[in-house]
């Protein structure tokens, strides 16, 4: 795949099933605790995304063993102790600020200092959410400006915390969760509602976990220093890739479209609850549970009386990656749609939030804007007919996927930089929507 990409017409009607990448989310948790499990655990349909393949290449410089198999990766695990951090280490966590911040909270024993690096863009975004909970466990960190690079040296007098998360987000709560599987005694963690993909692979592992939800919060307890087994693990197709699959084909012509093997965990499906809001009819097939999480297929299909929506900010932890095409939506949708309480946005891989603002304005949207709340004016009948030139300057896969969804539903002529940043999330996703039938080369 060239850097830059062209889009030349709309795509036609389809008819189709397909299948996406495993989840990242999950696929990092468990190439992360796979490394801290006593034995080999194997993790199937593994997402071999750039993400994923950095969190693999961390876990070798810390001394784990790993082998990659016809369909499953085998990982070699040696306990809560097994990292060797008995010289100063360098980590490159590329552009997951997910790997970044989860790897954190397992080195806050390590013996010698380890330094954890990103790319430009997660060089950018606010440490200072994790690093300042790890440090109330005893651990020794220094970073300037809250920003990468940051050093961790781990302490023999670690200790259980007390962390209230007030943000609602799951890479924060998750590296507190992993930092208490290192440290005597109970961690107790008071957290806003977010994904919980980190709490059902504990409980599923073996890992001992108490967890009490709420309307608004989950109260956590865990007790530290207790060795588990590996395990064996199948992850699920990743919602936050299949969106640009369920936008593209609502936005169509006449298209249906079933993807496959999809995880539907709650914390996830913002994006479903939003768009059938807003008329679109999206229905789940097959729902059963593996492991703790709701696993289903998605059967989606065109549709052209979309209406706009006051989006209920509850919804926004568990839509927060898809909002991107949630907007072109929006953009679509008969009257005016309402979006507040968004400035997370600008906290992701590049400010989304704005990029999205200036996106929808170029192709003729109205957008007024103050401060993180949004009010976008739809154009039910918007086809596209002129040129349009998108520079992804930060390189973000998301802005990349939603410039091609937009190209493909509303026309026009469109050059694309930047397209290798789909390594980051989801290597395979030009392949499958040609498949669909669009001509991207």
């Amino acid at each position: 795949m060239k850097k830059q990409i062209q889009i030349e017409e709309r795509i036609k009607k389809f008819d189709k099933v397909i299948e996406v990448s495993g989840d990242k989310s999950i696929s990092i948790r468990c190439v992360l605790l796979a490394s801290q499990a006593i034995g080999k655990s194997k993790i199937y349909n593994l997402l071999e995304s750039q993400d994923v393949i950095n969190a693999l290449k961390s876990i070798k410089k810390l001394g784990i063993k790993y082998k990659k198999f016809k369909k499953y990766y085998e990982i070699s695990g040696y306990g809560l102790a097994g990292y060797n951090t008995k010289k100063k280490i360098q980590i490159n966590a590329g552009n997951s600020g997910t790997l970044a911040r989860l790897i954190m909270g397992l080195l806050i024993d390590a013996k010698k200092e380890v330094t954890i690096v990103g790319d430009n863009s997660l060089s950018r975004r606010d440490f200072s959410r994790v690093t300042e909970p790890l440090t109330c466990f005893g651990a020794n960190i220094i970073s300037k400006k809250k920003k990468l690079p940051v050093n961790i040296r781990g302490s023999d007098f670690l200790r259980p915390i007390n962390y209230e998360e007030k943000i609602g987000s799951a890479q924060c709560k998750s590296a507190v969760m992993l930092a208490a599987l290192k440290t005597p005694g109970i961690t107790k963690i008071n957290a806003k509602k977010s994904r919980n993909h980190t709490e059902l692979l504990f409980k599923e592992i073996g890992i001992p976990i108490n967890v009490k939800s709420y309307l608004n919060h989950d109260y956590i307890e865990l007790r530290g220093l207790i060795n588990f087994k590996s395990f064996n693990y199948i992850v699920p197709g990743d919602i936050s890739s299949c969106a640009f699959f369920i936008v593209l084909t609502l936005l169509g012509n006449n298209s249906k479209l079933k993807i496959k093997n999809i995880n539907i965990n709650s914390s996830r499906t913002g994006i479903i609850k939003i768009l059938n809001k807003m008329n679109a009819k999206i229905k789940y097939l097959n729902k059963r549970k593996y492991k703790g999480e709701q696993v289903a297929d998605i059967l989606v299909k065109s549709k052209k009386n979309l209406i706009g929506i006051n989006c209920p900010r509850n919804l926004n932890s568990s839509a927060i990656d898809e909002f991107l095409v949630i907007f072109l939506v929006a953009a679509k949708a008969k009257g005016i749609s309402v979006f507040k309480n968004l400035g997370e946005l600008n906290k992701k891989e590049s400010p989304r939030l704005n990029i999205a603002i200036n996106f929808l304005r170029k192709i003729g949207i109205k957008v007024k804007r103050k401060n993180d709340d949004i009010k976008i004016y739809g154009k039910p009948n918007l086809i596209l007919d002129g040129n349009y030139s998108i520079k992804n300057f930060r390189k973000d896969h998301r802005v990349l996927m939603m410039s091609c969804v937009a190209a493909l539903t509303f026309g026009g002529k469109w050059r694309i930089s930047d397209s290798d940043s789909i390594n980051t999330s989801f290597p395979t996703f030009f392949h499958i929507i040609n498949k669909l039938g669009a001509n991207i080369n």
